[in-house]
């Protein structure tokens, strides 16, 4: 990792900005489910994960209560991740289909996978204020992700997030002209290509909102821009 990315991690790690958000994590590690009483909660803001020179990032809500809020990794440790990971394995950006604690080995080869918020929120909603104040993290963070040519965004917050971060840099005028459907694909001049996706929630796949083959064909996508970069001599 380089070593602006570090400080950013290390910032992310001991943000208090958002009390409501603090204080839920803290008790959600205090308190534990019952599958977990015997492990020691994460219980702070998450950063992103992956490798630094990726040409593909993903960016999802939020830490999961006893997921990521559990094991200190981003999409790791609960039914989300199970399916984002086995997925990302298939289209040849992980070494593993598992991700269930931060030392079990698996690594991402050429994604970077982020979250619009870095503390788990109650319900699973962070407040517009919290997704607002938590931004400038994101923003910084595909900055320094200077290889990207994919965002993937799982779920319309995330869509949305990254739409403001482009209309911030004067690259888009409003979020207006985009509308989230899963499987969209949008190219924004000086900008990674934008797929939106359904977030692969418990909520999403029990439903058959979202199935793993709708998940797997976005990354598939993505894989053949990647390739299609790499074989036109993109760097």
């Amino acid at each position: 990792m380089t070593s602006q990315l570090r400080i950013l991690e290390r910032e992310i790690i001991a943000c208090e900005r958002c009390p409501r958000l603090r204080a839920w994590c803290q008790e959600v590690a205090r308190v534990k489910r019952r599958a977990y009483l015997d492990q020691d909660y994460w219980g702070r803001p998450v950063p992103g994960f992956g490798d630094p020179a990726a040409r593909l990032v993903v960016v999802g809500l939020a830490p999961g209560a006893h997921g990521s809020n559990r094991t200190g990794r981003v999409f790791t440790g609960d039914s989300s991740g199970d399916l984002l990971y086995r997925v990302l394995y298939n289209a040849g950006f992980a070494n593993r289909p598992e991700s269930q604690r931060r030392d079990d080995g698996l690594r991402l080869k050429d994604a970077w996978i982020s979250a619009a918020v870095r503390c788990a929120p109650p319900d699973n909603k962070p407040a517009p204020r919290e997704i607002e104040t938590c931004r400038p993290f994101l923003e910084r963070e595909l900055a320094l992700l200077r290889r990207a040519r994919v965002f993937v965004a799982l779920g319309k917050i995330a869509f949305d997030n990254w739409l403001t971060i482009l209309r911030s840099r004067g690259l888009v005028a409003s979020r207006a002209a985009f509308t989230f459907a899963h499987g969209a694909e949008f190219e924004i001049p000086g900008a990674p290509l934008l797929i939106a996706s359904y977030h692969p929630s418990r909520q999403n796949t029990q439903t058959g909102r979202l199935t793993e083959e709708m998940l797997q064909q976005v990354f598939l996508r993505a894989r053949t821009v990647i390739d299609g970069h790499l074989r036109n001599g993109s760097r």
